[in-house]
């Protein structure tokens, strides 16, 4: 295939910005990329997508998000407003993923990448967690993966909170699915839910149990709780950070979620050992657990990436979100700039997904790069270059404005069509799986 008449944006060290140019795909992989005359006397008999001047970028990533929670939109939790995050989690989230089934997974998952094929986001790490319908839960999320042709990375939430025979029970789903997994467009990674919900023991058998070379994705310090839980528990360590390095569950193809609370002390820890850390911005808000060091956290060589936590997948609302909330929390409008935001949403989301999809290059567009691209339609008003990019995103582009996303070199949306999903099937029979998802939660109170 060769995009043709395409303003090109590159998202390499450093950002390139070309008009008029074209893209040779050969597979799954760009090819080459070049003015458009030079590629079309090249190539005249491939097939053409003709990009008509829109801007052709890397898709988006998000490093961090739940697919189960698309069926939480909408429900109404009973009972007072909870005020702290245990209460969210023992009123909302903890309720709910008892609450899913067969269905309840697969179509809130395929909710999800609906959203993600239609804005832009062309590879996720999804956590999942369904207490009552544990074994197989990620072969039916790899499979709706598969259908709607995204790239993504799964792990089942392993925790104490519904007792020892459960949390063994998702140990081996994590184990099974990360030997059964192949494919170039899946992978597995081992999830944890947090120091909050675990014991020692859980932990050294989840250690113990991943296969070598594996790494863990795992909640930490979203909120102070996590903190409490080491004295109330009885973990053996003063800090969250500090007990997961203990046992080697830090490293560099381990994800922490949020890291909210965490001292200089555990940053030293997460940065020595390269542990990747993602934030939320939108999610903490909403659940009012603080603001993340996420700039001293980069100034210290720390891997920071972006992710959503379960919200909708149009990845420039959680850029805009990154940056509004560190100006507004130190009150200075110089925080969290475009630059700032950049790092972590594109190079360092970038360098996680290559951790687990290694025989390209992601994230950027360079011959022999896997062909993740999506074309935006943005006309801009004022000047575009390759360096002003990441105030134009944070100021103009709204997710609505991606017309045609591939992945893989495989085109899932052109001019806005859906071309592996059925949008409104999948809603409605995501409708009738929410409906008896909820009368199950409800039942719960």
């Amino acid at each position: 295939m060769l995009i043709t008449n395409a303003t090109l944006i590159t998202w390499g060290s450093p950002n390139r910005l070309y008009e008029k140019y074209a893209l040779h795909i050969e597979g799954a992989l760009v090819r080459e990329i070049g003015p458009e005359a030079d590629l079309l006397a090249r190539y005249p008999d491939e097939e053409k997508l003709n990009a008509h001047g829109q801007l052709v970028m890397p898709g988006n990533i998000c490093a961090h998000t739940h697919f189960y929670g698309a069926f939480a939109r909408g429900l109404a939790v009973p009972g007072n407003p909870p005020q702290e995050f245990k209460q969210i989690l023992e009123g909302l989230w903890w309720p709910l993923d008892k609450s899913l089934d067969e269905d309840g997974i697969r179509y809130s998952a395929l909710t999800c990448l609906v959203d993600a094929v239609k804005y832009g986001t062309t590879t996720l790490f999804d956590y999942h967690a369904s207490p009552n319908f544990i074994d197989g839960s990620l072969d039916i999320i790899a499979e709706v993966v598969e259908q709607a042709g995204l790239r993504a990375v799964l792990c089942y939430e392993v925790t104490d909170r519904d007792g020892k025979d459960k949390a063994r029970a998702g140990i081996a789903e994590n184990v099974r699915f990360l030997k059964r997994t192949k494919g170039p467009l899946l992978a597995g990674t081992f999830g944890l839910h947090a120091p909050l919900t675990l014991s020692t023991a859980t932990l050294e058998e989840s250690r113990a149990a991943a296969p070598d070379g594996t790494g863990f994705h795992i909640h930490v310090s979203e909120s102070q709780d996590d903190g409490y839980a080491m004295f109330e528990n009885d973990l053996g360590a003063a800090w969250p950070i500090d007990w997961l390095n203990k046992h080697d569950i830090l490293g560099q193809r381990t994800i922490i979620a949020h890291a909210v609370h965490v001292d200089e002390y555990e940053m030293d820890q997460l940065a020595e050992t390269g542990t990747w850390v993602t934030h939320q911005p939108r999610s903490n808000m909403n659940n009012g657990v603080g603001v993340a060091k996420v700039e001293e956290m980069l100034k210290m060589g720390m891997r920071v990436c972006l992710g959503n936590d379960g919200f909708s997948h149009p990845m420039w609302d959680e850029w805009k979100a990154a940056s509004l909330l560190q100006k507004n929390e130190h009150r200075d409008p110089r925080r969290m700039n475009g630059n700032d935001v950049v790092q972590m949403a594109v190079y360092n989301n970038a360098a996680l997904a290559n951790v687990f999809f290694s025989d390209a290059p992601l994230g950027q567009i360079v011959p022999g790069g896997y062909a993740d691209l999506i074309f935006v339609e943005y006309h801009a008003t004022t000047p575009l270059t390759a360096d002003n990019l990441p105030w134009h995103i944070l100021f103009g582009f709204q997710g609505g404005m991606v017309t045609t996303t591939i992945i893989h070199g495989r085109v899932l949306m052109r001019d806005r069509e859906l071309l592996t999903l059925d949008e409104a099937e999948i809603a409605a029979k995501a409708r009738e799986a929410a409906v008896k998802t909820w009368k199950r939660y409800n039942a719960q109170f």
